[in-house]
């Protein structure tokens, strides 16, 4: 088996775990910061794609691993985008928690 795509498959369960939480977190609180977790964590399953895309060079269109081409853009505009959104979104989740803890105490 390609050793880069055993990377993917592996590296694809926490991103998958991640997306479940998101939309099971989006069901019950419809907040901002699950919104945004959600986005991001979707941005994170683009990156796990086009990394499967690159493991079995499907698209080679979009020249996947390769710098200045289309697909190492997609892959990493779609990881910091990714990493971002969901920093904020769990630094924002801390902020309602505080502040909800703060009126529950009060």
């Amino acid at each position: 088996m390609n050793p880069m795509l055993v990377k993917v498959l592996v590296g694809s369960v926490p991103v998958f775990l991640l997306l479940l939480y998101s939309v099971a977190v989006l069901v019950t609180r419809k907040t901002m910061s699950a919104v945004l977790q959600l986005v991001g964590a979707t941005c994170l399953v683009v990156v796990v794609l086009s990394h499967f895309a690159e493991a079995l060079h499907l698209l080679p269109a979009m020249r996947w691993g390769e710098p200045d081409s289309v697909g190492h853009y997609v892959d990493l505009s779609s990881a910091a985008l990714g990493v971002t959104l969901t920093a904020i979104a769990y630094i924002l989740r801390r902020r309602e928690w505080r502040s909800a803890r703060a009126r529950s105490s009060a």
